[in-house]
């Protein structure tokens, strides 16, 4: 199967994930022309026949540009997912930092590959349902029970009672399986939403927990995972998309969230107070997401 296809192919396990990401990496010397960094991002471009493409920014720190590094990156990020499932408390930095750029590498190849392969608009809905696909199999290598649940609310209207579908990208579980239905969310699960950024949708988030809580008649804990805040300015520059007053005026006057995971965080989210609220993907699935389903 071609690149672009695979690219476009819903992934189930992570051995998927880890082959198209290599497959990625292997491809881009061959189309890669010139690179330019902004700060610690470096922007791809490929000129191939007098096209021109461009590729999204790529957080150098994070980014593992050589396949054979990735793959070793990834064994031993297997490791660690299975001390995690085995309930070891003793991930150190190393550990954290080799989840937080495996993942990042994983997703932004696939995301690289569908900006040079794939029409725009294709890939934009491609790169947001991989990474939904990923977030899903993290939960499960580590042993976390987890599923997609759509809430049905109903309303009337002079036409009779009509139902509002209210999607959460994916409901975690303390429990050997997921109990919330489509009628109801258990109190002791969480709501995740699961956004490549929250450029847009930050708000959709604290609105949903407020309907949410309403409707099933207690507090129910929701978290956003995204993978960055950060995007291509024109040809040759960068900038960065999270709202962070707006955040601030919505944790503050609407509700709280119990917590903003980033693959990849913004400069802001590393600052007071953003930084109470705001952090690394790998804090969640080592510690935070334990801590919230005994809570």
């Amino acid at each position: 199967m071609s690149l672009d296809k695979v690219l476009q192919e819903k992934k189930e396990t992570f051995t998927e994930f880890k082959e198209v990401a290599i497959q990625v990496l292997n491809y881009l010397p061959n189309v890669i022309n010139k690179f330019q960094i902004k700060n610690d991002y470096k922007l791809f471009s490929s000129n191939i026949a007098g096209t021109i493409k461009y590729t999204r920014p790529v957080n150098r720190i994070l980014f593992i540009e050589d396949a054979l590094e990735l793959s070793n990156k990834i064994e031993k990020l297997d490791s660690i997912f299975r001390r995690i499932k085995n309930g070891d408390i003793d991930i150190n930095i190393s550990d954290k930092f080799i989840i937080n750029s495996a993942l990042y590498t994983i997703q932004q190849a696939i995301g690289i590959g569908l900006d040079l392969l794939v029409n725009p608009n294709s890939a934009r809905k491609h790169v947001g349902n991989r990474f939904e696909e990923l977030i899903k199999i993290i939960f499960t290598e580590i042993g976390i029970a987890n599923k997609k649940i759509v809430l049905k609310i109903p309303y009337s209207t002079e036409e009779g009672e009509k139902v509002y579908n209210c999607e959460n990208d994916l409901v975690l579980s303390p429990f050997s399986e997921v109990k919330s239905i489509s009628t109801k969310l258990h109190k002791k699960e969480i709501v995740v939403s699961v956004k490549t950024t929250s450029k847009d949708r930050m708000g959709k988030m604290f609105i949903d927990k407020l309907l949410l809580e309403k409707f099933v008649g207690h507090p129910q804990k929701v978290i956003g995972i995204f993978l960055n805040d950060v995007q291509r300015k024109e040809s040759d520059n960068i900038s960065f998309t999270l709202v962070s007053g707006l955040f601030m005026v919505y944790t503050k006057f609407l509700t709280e969230l119990e917590g903003i995971y980033y693959f990849d965080p913004p400069p802001t989210s590393l600052k007071l107070p953003y930084s109470d609220y705001m952090k690394p993907f790998s804090e969640l699935i080592t510690t935070d997401v334990f801590k919230l389903l005994t809570s």
